[in-house]
């Protein structure tokens, strides 16, 4: 719909989610939080949905939460109420989730970029935690972003709410390539592409593998992972992806043209 804030499209396997507010630099304002979410259940619903890929119109990425809508709210009132769950939904996903960033972003809109699995963005793109700067704190979108961050760059670039370059996201783990302008959208689709060739139910397994503490105990962690490899092996989609191996044929899962 023309009027919708966040727009939903399905192709290849591949769902886009596109911010679609640049007015106010695509802010997660009521209405495109709610919009969000509801993109984001469709995409976790839909099994003809492989990957998804949060995109956006306009020069800005996310310029974080709408603080037009947050001046003379209370604590209970506010947005950011409802950003864990938005943050939750793409960090828990099944399905891969790639962020692409044409343009900058800032506060919750690094939490949404933190949240997904891959982020690809324009070398020119920039970014901050600028937080403390209008005298808040970076609480929310620390739970997806320092798990991403080196240790000493959360303290640098959380407490100075310093603007930084692409290369240096890159650098210090928040996004995982910037690429020229005329090269992001073959490089989101590369990404997307190579995350459609797994199982669906493989990716979802491998993704709780990644975000789930482990034991102290080595031999604890063995036995799970053994446990956990051994299934697959012997499942459907192990089974099928060894077959398609031998026969040098492409899986089933994989999306056809």
């Amino acid at each position: 719909m023309a009027d919708e804030l966040v727009h939903y499209e399905v192709r290849r396997g591949i769902a886009t989610i596109t911010l679609d507010s640049p007015h106010n630099r695509n802010a997660l304002s009521t209405r495109l939080r709610a919009e969000l979410t509801d993109r984001l259940e469709a995409a976790t619903a839909d099994d003809a949905v492989r990957v998804v890929v949060l995109s956006h119109t306009g020069p800005v990425f996310c310029s974080g939460m709408d603080l037009k809508e947050a001046g003379g709210a209370s604590a209970g009132e506010q947005g950011v109420n409802e950003f864990p769950a938005i943050l939750e939904r793409i960090w828990t996903s099944p399905k891969p989730v790639v962020a692409r960033l044409a343009g900058p972003a800032r506060a919750g809109g690094v939490g949404l970029v933190a949240a997904c699995d891959i982020a690809v963005a324009v070398d020119t793109a920039t970014f901050a935690f600028s937080e403390v700067r209008i005298g808040v704190v970076p609480a929310v979108i620390s739970v997806t972003v320092l798990p991403r961050l080196l240790p000493r760059a959360a303290h640098e670039l959380f407490l100075t709410g310093e603007t930084f370059a692409a290369p240096r996201a890159v650098a210090v783990g928040l996004i995982n390539s910037a690429v020229p302008a005329e090269e992001l959208d073959a490089e989101v689709t590369r990404y997307a592409d190579m995350l459609a060739l797994g199982a669906p139910t493989a990716l979802a397994a491998t993704k709780r593998m990644l975000r789930e503490p482990r034991s102290s105990d080595l031999g604890e962690v063995f036995a799970d992972m053994l446990e956990l490899s051994a299934k697959h092996f012997g499942g459907p989609e192990g089974q099928e992806g060894i077959a398609a191996f031998v026969e040098k044929r492409a899986a089933s899962w994989v999306p056809r043209d």
